[in-house]
């Protein structure tokens, strides 16, 4: 016999939402998201039995209510730039093992599998990788991934210069990206880590620091980052502060 998709209806900045789609996909259960009207939305009593509804107050999606969302969906970030600091990691390595050159195309190939390895990890860790449909910040993510790819012809043709200059270049593109995580997710720390990797390409770009000491310091500001972000969403998930 055959049976109806299940409907799950949701709103922005729903955790108990993020929390059941992560649910459905684990079990991999077909559903389909909707993100009803107001109008749609009061009739919700009469097509599904009202115990089933959340307890969350049927307003407006919030800004914050989008980040709380986006927080909760991919824990923070922290998936995310934990995957990103062991491409520097392993640029650093091919830097030393085979040459510069080669380090340069490790860590732009290796930026292909970024988001991809980090959406893994996110569902290995309990968490949909997924937002709703009309998050508004799931679209600022996405330009900002356009506009990172058409930043990085630049770090490549600062590299025909001077090769010891294009991890330091590349550390002002990622930081910059970075910046805008603290909108996104509505992270402070994102401000912090943003900067830092910012101070550090114009210090190793100034002192003309060799690639592998720039690809190893990328890596070690991202991973420091990337475990005080997962600590951080551990602690608002334990108290319930999405």
């Amino acid at each position: 016999m055959k049976t109806s998709r299940p409907t799950l209806y949701t709103k922005i900045g729903c955790p108990w939402c993020a929390e059941a789609r992560a649910i459905l996909d684990r079990e991999a259960i077909a559903y389909d998201d909707s993100n009803p009207a107001p109008l749609i939305r009061n009739q919700l009593p009469q097509r599904t039995h009202p115990m089933t509804l959340s307890p969350t107050e049927n307003s407006a999606a919030t800004i914050a209510g989008a980040q709380r969302e986006m927080r909760f969906a991919y824990y923070g970030g922290a998936p995310g730039m934990f995957t990103s600091a062991t491409v520097w990691l392993i640029a650093g390595i091919v830097s030393i093992v085979q040459s510069p050159e080669r380090a340069v195309w490790a860590l732009f190939i290796g930026g292909v599998f970024i988001h991809p390895v980090s959406g893994l990890l996110t569902k290995a860790m309990g968490r949909s990788g997924k937002h709703s449909a009309g998050n508004p910040f799931g679209s600022l993510a996405l330009a900002t991934t356009f506009w990172m790819i058409l930043a990085l012809p630049l770090a490549y043709g600062v590299s025909r210069l001077r090769i010891e200059w294009f991890f330091p270049a590349m550390l002002f593109i990622i930081g910059g990206r970075y910046l805008t995580f603290s909108t996104i997710f509505g992270a402070r720390t994102y401000w912090f880590c943003g900067a830092a990797l910012a101070l550090a390409g114009f210090a190793l770009g100034r002192a003309n620091a060799s690639p592998t000491f720039g690809a190893f310091s990328g890596a070690a500001i991202e991973a420091m980052f990337a475990v005080t972000i997962f600590v951080e969403a551990v602690r608002l998930s334990v108290f319930k502060d999405w």
